[in-house]
C-alpha cells in the first residue's frame, strides 16, 4: 500500500522527519511513505490565510498524485483542504485532525486538542464542529509558540505544553491530543506528566489511514483558468455514471 504523506506546510525538513517517525507507526505492514511537501504557501500554517493557501496546495499535490498511491494523508493538523481532496482524489483520503478526532473520541468522552499557536484555537473549534463533534466532548487549547517553533526547540515548549495539557485535564479531558506536524514525536515525552492518555496526531493520522474508506464522487468536468496543468487535467475528468 503506498501513501501519500502530504505536508501542507513547506517545511520539507519535517515532511522528512514525520516520513521518519511514521514509518515506526506502518512498520510491518505493508505500507510505504510517499512524502510530498507543499511548494508554495507558509512554512508553517498558523492562521486562517495560510490555511486557506494550503488547501490549494494541497490540491495541487493531490491531482499530481493521482493513479500513483492508494491513499493520501494530509500530515497537517487542521486538514487544509480535506473535503476538495476527497472529491478530487479518487482514492481514500484522511486528514490529522479529523482522524485525531475519530481515534481519540472512539474511546474518550471528552478529548482536548492541544497546539502551538493561539490562532489555532477557534480554528480548530470550527473544525470539530463541522465533523460533528460538539464543544461538550472537544477542548482546544494551544500555547503560544507556533508548532514550527516547538520542532526546532522541543525542550523549551514541553514544560508549556504539560501545563496547557493539565488544564484541559482538570476541566475534564480524559486524553490528549498533541495536534500538528510540529508536535510529532513528543507525545511519549509529555505522557509521564499527565494522569491520561497522551496522543499523537500524525500516529492517529496513521492508523486511520490504513483503514478502508469510501471514495466520494470526483468533481465532474470543470471549466478552469491558470491552474497548474496536474490541477486542470483532474477536474476536466468526467463525473462517472
Amino acid at each position: 500500500m503506498r501513501v501519500l504523506l502530504l505536508n501542507g506546510n513547506t517545511d520539507a525538513a519535517m515532511t522528512e522527519r514525520m516520513v521518519r517517525l511514521g514509518q515506526d507507526v506502518v512498520a510491518g505492514q505493508g505500507v510505504e511513505l510517499v512524502p510530498a511537501t507543499a511548494r508554495f504557501g507558509a512554512r508553517y500554517i498558523a492562521s486562517r490565510v495560510a490555511a486557506a493557501i494550503a488547501g490549494h496546495a494541497v490540491l495541487d499535490l493531490v491531482a499530481e498524485h493521482r493513479g500513483q498511491v492508494d491513499a493520501i494523508a494530509i500530515a497537517c493538523f487542521g486538514d487544509p483542504g480535506l473535503d476538495a481532496a476527497r472529491e478530487l482524489a479518487g482514492v481514500p483520503v484522511t486528514g490529522m485532525a479529523d482522524a485525531s478526532l475519530r481515534v481519540a473520541l472512539a474511546t474518550h468522552p471528552r478529548v482536548a486538542l492541544l497546539t502551538g499557536g493561539a490562532a489555532w484555537v477557534p480554528m480548530l473549534e470550527e473544525f470539530a464542529l463541522s465533523r460533528g463533534w460538539p464543544a461538550e466532548r472537544v477542548l482546544v487549547r494551544a500555547v503560544t509558540p507556533t508548532g514550527d517553533m516547538i520542532a526546532r526547540e522541543p525542550e523549551r515548549a514541553l514544560a508549556l505544553l504539560a501545563e496547557a495539557a493539565a488544564a484541559a485535564v482538570a476541566e475534564g479531558a480524559a486524553a490528549v491530543v498533541l495536534g500538528g506536524a510540529g508536535l510529532a514525536g513528543l507525545a511519549p515525552r509529555l505522557q509521564p506528566l499527565l494522569p491520561v492518555p497522551v496522543l499523537d496526531s500524525l500516529e492517529c493520522l496513521l492508523r486511520v489511514v490504513v483503514r478502508p474508506l469510501p471514495v466520494p464522487p470526483g468533481p465532474g468536468r470543470t471549466p478552469t483558468t491558470g491552474l497548474s496543468p496536474a490541477l486542470a487535467e483532474a477536474l476536466d475528468i468526467p463525473r462517472a455514471p
